[in-house]
């Protein structure tokens, strides 16, 4: 269902308010530049400043918009478990067609937590489920012994995950934990070769909404075996990998995507703050690198 390259979207916000249109025509782009599946909600995508209504009215955007073209992955993760199983619910009345979920953050429970936590959601799912584990953000890591016990008591709910622990040693790990059918995709960029090359099938892509062509043309190439091109566009990426992280995200992300979409909006919620001078700065020479200036 998923590989590839696959933007964990912005959200645009103008005067506060979700920039519906313009989020259109971002899913639009994003298809016709050769994007695999499509994110809304997710990190990238600031959900954790909104509220439940706008979150699957965004959903929902981007299912539309979409129209079955390309699969959609909603983030619908929360800490709360009986939330997370509306959350489920929520992103299948919208549209999507299975949902991103994190471990429960800041509450810290233990493996077994964790466990239970996915085994209570297996059992309310009705959605396919993309396991998305970012022990810098959640401060939760689900272990490889925990994910291949979560993966081989509900193989048909739990269908992949999203990596983003930085640790490529996991790809293997979770290929035996997992099985050969285990949809892994790396939640790092730069990383992103590599994690391929482990066993890896793409990546949910922060890079891919500024130049979701390239990121579409370096997965390709990667599957079709044409090593040397992908490690050429590789090179090319890699500038603006590091860059889009140079300030707290999504600031660098909305800075450059009004670099390459004049005119989109750039305005992001507290607690999140537009890229500073040094960020926007190295954003423009990574622009320019890859040739999207």
């Amino acid at each position: 269902m998923f590989s590839g390259s696959i933007p964990a979207l912005v959200t645009p916000f103008r005067n506060g308010v979700f920039a519906e249109d313009e989020y259109r025509s971002l899913v639009e782009w994003q298809i016709a530049e050769g994007s695999k599946a499509l994110v809304p909600c997710g990190t990238t995508g600031e959900a954790a400043t909104m509220p439940k209504e706008e979150h699957f009215r965004v959903v929902r955007a981007c299912a539309e918009q979409a129209a079955g073209r390309v699969p959609v992955l909603a983030g619908a993760g929360s800490n709360d478990t009986s939330v997370a199983i509306t959350n489920v619910q929520a992103a299948k009345e919208a549209g999507a067609d299975a949902v991103l979920m994190v471990p429960p953050y800041y509450n810290r429970p233990s493996q077994e937590g964790i466990f239970r936590h996915f085994e209570a959601i297996a059992r309310a799912a009705t959605l396919p489920v993309v396991l998305y584990n970012v022990p810098g953000r959640t401060v939760t890591d689900i272990q490889p012994a925990t994910m291949a016990r979560i993966v081989r008591a509900f193989p048909d709910i739990y269908i992949g995950v999203k990596d983003a622990t930085g640790q490529l040693t996991r790809v293997s790990e979770h290929r035996a934990g997992g099985g050969e059918n285990f949809i892994q995709l790396s939640g790092n960029d730069e990383t992103a070769l590599a994690f391929n090359a482990m066993g890896g099938v793409g990546c949910i892509s922060v890079t891919a909404n500024v130049a979701p062509r390239l990121c579409a043309e370096f997965q390709a190439a990667w599957a079709a075996g044409e090593t040397a091109r992908a490690l050429a566009l590789h090179d090319r990426l890699y500038p603006l990998h590091v860059a889009l992280f140079t300030d707290a995200s999504p600031g660098p992300v909305k800075y450059a995507l009004g670099k390459v979409r004049p005119g989109f909006a750039q305005e992001l919620r507290l607690p999140m703050t537009e890229a500073g001078e040094a960020s926007r700065a190295a954003v423009d020479a990574a622009l320019a690198h890859a040739g999207l200036l």
